[in-house]
């Protein structure tokens, strides 16, 4: 069988448009994990860029924590937190904050930094206080790289969230779990293109964002 007969069969099975199994359903819990996963990451790791970028400081921390962040192995920190802790949500959550946090810390922090320094000095001469600098100045012209950090965590978490059906959830990594597991290899075609599907949709809509917050003379494309 090809990839074409394996998806065919996994959509025309009626048990995956509606109910417990379907796929809408299996689309919320998948879209709800991601985005608690992205909201905790940005809350933990934008202010410490933005703060990191404005005084100059912590170039060799954000490197330090972007490599162990990408380095650390999601599958596996996963299984040992939930032995060690027990099956919940919150510690499923763990693995894929601490996956989306590196690329918006760094790509925040060089964003930042790389705001022309002459603006800066003109809005100090201006008498803008700090926060005001950071943020009608430094935030605006980051911008790109502050949304292309985003959209790197993002996407990251969003093929990765896959893991929460390793300990029980749900999402579209159920179907490929399952599948697995009943040897249905309709399923786990079927569960592994809708995540890659779900991956490129959140694409689109930071490249929406781009487009829609970002001044037109600091888009890189």
């Amino acid at each position: 069988m090809n990839l074409f007969t394996y998806l065919r069969q996994f959509f025309d099975d009626p048990a995956y448009r509606s109910g417990y199994d379907s796929i809408w359903t299996r689309l919320v819990e998948h879209c709800e994990y991601s985005a608690v996963a992205l909201l905790i990451a940005i809350a933990i790791a934008l202010p410490l860029a933005i703060l990191s970028g404005h005084t100059g400081r912590g170039d060799n921390a954000i490197s330090i924590v972007a490599v162990v962040g990408r380095a650390l192995p999601s599958l596996g920190l996963l299984v040992l937190l939930a032995a060690e802790l027990g099956l919940s949500l919150s510690v499923t959550m763990i693995p894929l904050v601490l996956l989306g946090i590196p690329p918006i810390l760094l790509y925040t922090h060089a964003g930042i930094r790389a705001v022309d320094p002459a603006a800066v000095d003109a809005a100090r001469g201006l008498g803008m206080t700090p926060w005001q600098l950071v943020r009608q100045v430094e935030i605006p012209a980051a911008l790109p790289l502050i949304l292309a950090g985003l959209r790197a965590a993002a996407i990251q978490i969003v093929a990765t969230a896959t893991l929460a059906a390793v300990v029980s959830f749900g999402g579209f990594g159920r179907y490929i779990i399952d599948g697995l597991y009943q040897y249905d290899y309709a399923q786990v075609v079927g569960g592994a293109v809708l995540v890659a599907l779900l991956s490129l949709v959140t694409l689109c809509v930071f490249w929406l964002l781009d487009r829609l917050l970002v001044s037109p003379g600091l888009r890189t494309r």
